[in-house]
């Protein structure tokens, strides 16, 4: 079994530590997403999500975090890429990340589409070397 290998970007949040990102491609565009192994489950931006598919407001529930409550949307992406792995019916959950995008653009950094979490990376056995800045995946 090879590992798709994915390069990463390392961004300084000024004296607030750093975030990994890494190039998608979702419904043909490429995009940027965080690297997140603190999260249980990836999300999307809600407003990208609603601009590529259909979604209607009974599709809506509500997730809590730590700190709100915040509607969310579920839809299905057709696919997403990491390199060369090729996620097909990939059901997403939805988030507005306005909040994250704002402050990236404050501190000078490209805006995200997405936050990949534990779900991708459990499933495709992720492998982070800081080092050589590499994602590995494995399509088992």
């Amino acid at each position: 079994m090879r590992a798709i290998t994915v390069p990463l970007k390392l961004i300084d949040l000024q004296d607030d530590g750093f975030h990994l990102l890494v190039e998608i491609v979702v419904f043909g565009e490429k995009l940027l997403a965080v690297v997140d192994t603190g999260a249980s489950r990836s999300v999307f931006d809600k407003a990208f999500i609603k601009q590529h598919i259909d979604i209607t407001e009974t599709e809506q529930s509500h997730a809590i975090t730590l700190f709100s409550t915040t509607s969310i949307l579920q839809a299905t992406i057709p696919e997403v890429k990491l390199g060369r792995l090729h996620i097909k019916d990939y059901y997403a959950i939805a988030l507005e990340l306005d909040g994250v995008n704002e402050t990236y653009e404050s501190l000078g950094h490209p805006p995200i589409v997405a936050i990949l979490g534990s779900d991708i990376f459990l499933k495709y056995q992720a492998i982070i070397n800081f080092k050589k800045l590499k994602l590995y995946l494995y399509n088992v």
